[in-house]
């Protein structure tokens, strides 16, 4: 990856904004953590101070200076005045007893400076003064062990906020450089999309973060896209070669319409036929885009609460008449004392079983049952249109539901093909699934919608 296209890439920014905020959260710790350590190191100094001077203080018995000078001059021979200094003034401010001679200390805990005590070592001291009886007492440390311990944590702090730094930089870039392979997975299965691979797919590592999700339901919207151009392909295949035969038909009826008026025959019956034709070529148009309506989800402003039973009561009742007529009996199975309501669009409901029923009446042969059906279970609503005909191959089943895909035997009767596209559409819409089963004989259409 090259230094600018990772300048600009939003994973990195964002791994070294938090970066940058991480080491900012740890120098503010750092620092206040510091501070409270370095009071720590004065408190103790200055606690150390205080009981030794008590320690030294108490040995001072009433009228008895002696054991308190001996103390002092112990104390100041074993320490050097670089590290501890220890003074016994009289009250005329006369030096009795230590190793220093201070001047201008005031009463209590007090920093003063090397020089202001008469010391030629540098740096400061913590002093502690106060009264032994009439004498005054005066004993002070060095900051030198203090300022040692601060300077060993201000610089282990140095090095570990280095190391913070660097850690939270490599480890930001490291996790920059990975989330920006995947979009860069992403971007590369996107450009191979809009070049015609469509079945191109966003790899996945399985782990189920954001960006896995993401390149899962990118995936998932390729499959339908796939899908739905496959879908169009195999439409402008099957209607370029389901509308030749008709639009060839129409030709040579207007060619024999145009033969009979230069020949001065009556041309009507020609024109007729022509005519019949352009309707049944416009039919075939009309239900293709009724089908692209209903998929592009058009018709759901009109859903209402139906009840599904004086849907399939109804279409029952009309067709009974009809199925007489074709040599077929059409019963229905339907209590209407029950109600199975869904939300959905009546006029396209009753459509979608006045398909299913014209296309059992139409391919079923003469003294065939049809049955019409519903019930309910697991929160959904069966309907089913049954008959005991010759039913379709398994093989068939799902390639009848193609748009102006018909089965072999049924070519020379009317239809477009579209009559089960458009039940399947309209199932979908409604949030159901339509599918064919073996009745055993025959078959069995049976729609599943989910109920209200």
């Amino acid at each position: 990856m090259r230094l600018g296209s990772l300048w600009r890439s939003t994973p990195f920014r964002l791994a070294l904004t938090f970066a940058c905020l991480f080491v900012a959260a740890f120098l503010i710790a750092g620092v206040i953590t510091y501070q409270l350590f370095k009071r720590e190191l004065l408190d103790n100094l200055d606690r150390s101070i205080t009981e030794m001077h008590t320690v030294v203080g108490s040995t001072y018995g009433s009228d008895d200076l002696e054991d308190l000078v001996t103390t002092v001059n112990s104390y100041a021979r074993l320490t050097a005045p670089r590290d501890r200094v220890f003074a016994l003034l009289d009250a005329s401010g006369k030096l009795v007893a230590g190793n220093f001679h201070p001047d201008n200390v005031a009463d209590g805990m007090s920093t003063v400076e090397a020089e202001e005590i008469g010391l030629k070592f540098g740096g400061d001291y913590r002093v502690m003064a106060g009264p032994v009886g009439e004498h005054r007492l005066v004993i002070g440390e060095s900051f030198n062990e203090t300022d040692h311990l601060e300077d060993i944590a201000l610089r282990s702090f140095i090095w570990a906020t280095i190391g913070v730094v660097i850690l939270a930089v490599a480890g930001g870039l490291s996790v920059a450089i990975r989330a920006q392979r995947r979009l860069d997975g992403i971007a590369t299965s996107m450009t191979a999309v809009s070049h015609g691979q469509l079945d191109t797919r966003v790899p996945l590592r399985g782990n189920g973060d954001d960006i896995d999700i993401v390149s899962r339901q990118i995936n998932e919207a390729l499959d339908r896209l796939s899908t739905l151009v496959e879908t169009m392909r195999q439409v402008s295949s099957d209607i370029a070669h389901e509308l030749k035969t008709p639009l060839n038909r129409l030709k040579m009826h207007i060619e024999e319409a145009v033969a009979d008026e230069a020949s001065g025959r009556h041309v009507a019956e020609s024109l007729q036929s022509a005519r019949e034709e352009a309707d049944q070529i416009n039919a075939t148009f009309e239900a293709l885009l009724r089908i692209s309506q209903i998929e592009a989800g058009a018709r759901k402003t009109r859903f209402r609460d139906v009840d599904l039973t004086e849907v399939v009561k109804t279409v029952g009742e009309i067709y009974a008449n009809v199925a007489e007529d074709a040599g077929l009996v059409l019963v229905d199975h339907v209590d209407v004392a029950k109600r199975f309501v869904v939300h959905g669009d009546r006029a396209l409901l009753t459509q979608m079983f006045v398909n299913l029923v014209e296309n059992a009446i139409r391919h079923c042969p003469r003294g065939t049952e049809i049955v019409l059906s519903i019930s309910s279970a697991d929160g959904h609503v069966r309907a089913a249109v049954s008959d005991n005909g010759p039913g379709i191959p398994q093989d068939e089943r799902d390639k009848v539901f193609r748009r102006l895909y018909r089965l072999d035997k049924s070519r020379t009767t009317a239809g477009s093909g579209l009559g089960l596209s458009l039940v399947r559409a309209i199932a979908d819409l409604h949030g159901g699934n339509v599918k064919l089963k073996d009745n055993r004989p025959g078959l069995k259409a049976e729609v599943v919608l989910p109920s209200n």
